[in-house]
């Protein structure tokens, strides 16, 4: 993968270099604003949410006219699609919720999967850090689950501000690498 961002011309890589430090710059903005109003975060990705399950829904629907307009399971998958989409859009408190009991799904899976690394790894050096890994994940589920659905409200935006924001520190330190080399 670095290869390739080795292998790049002078002039390609300071382009690269340049807008990779500004995006990073601006989501970790955004991550940090996230942190600070977990609240209007979880709005924002549920109605960011909601409108590509809008676009999606939309697109399905079209796809279905121009194909076979007698496709019953395209119709249905357009018609979900966009019924959730509204649901989500005109009803944000359950579509909050229904985004925490994801991520809680999601920490689940991601603990289950980590720790099964870990002592798979066992006892190589480093196993122990897979082992956090995924106990740290298992707490983050079990933060969720405690407080869902209440708790999502904050938490899903809480959540996703730190993902773009160390989003952001990832994008800047390949800014800088980039300039660098």
């Amino acid at each position: 993968m670095w290869s390739l961002w080795l292998e790049m011309d002078e002039e390609t890589k300071q382009k690269v270099a340049k807008n990779a430090k500004i995006t990073g710059i601006i989501l970790m903005i955004i991550g940090v604003a996230g942190m600070l109003f977990p609240g209007i975060m979880s709005l924002a990705t549920l109605f960011f949410v909601a409108w590509m399950l809008l676009l999606g829904g939309l697109m399905s629907g079209y796809f279905t006219w121009m194909s076979d307009k007698s496709d019953w399971m395209g119709w249905l998958k357009a018609f979900v699609l966009i019924m959730t989409a509204l649901f989500m859009i005109f009803k944000p408190m359950p579509g909050v919720a229904a985004i925490g009991l994801l991520l809680t799904i999601y920490f689940l899976l991601d603990s289950f999967g980590n720790m099964m690394i870990a002592f798979a790894m066992k006892p190589a050096k480093g196993w122990w850090m897979w082992l956090l890994n995924g106990i740290l994940s298992l707490l983050l589920a079990v933060i969720f689950l405690i407080g869902w659905p209440f708790s999502s409200m904050y938490l899903v935006g809480l959540f996703v501000g730190i993902s773009l924001f160390f989003d952001g520190i990832v994008l800047v330190v390949l800014g800088n690498s980039l300039k660098k080399s």
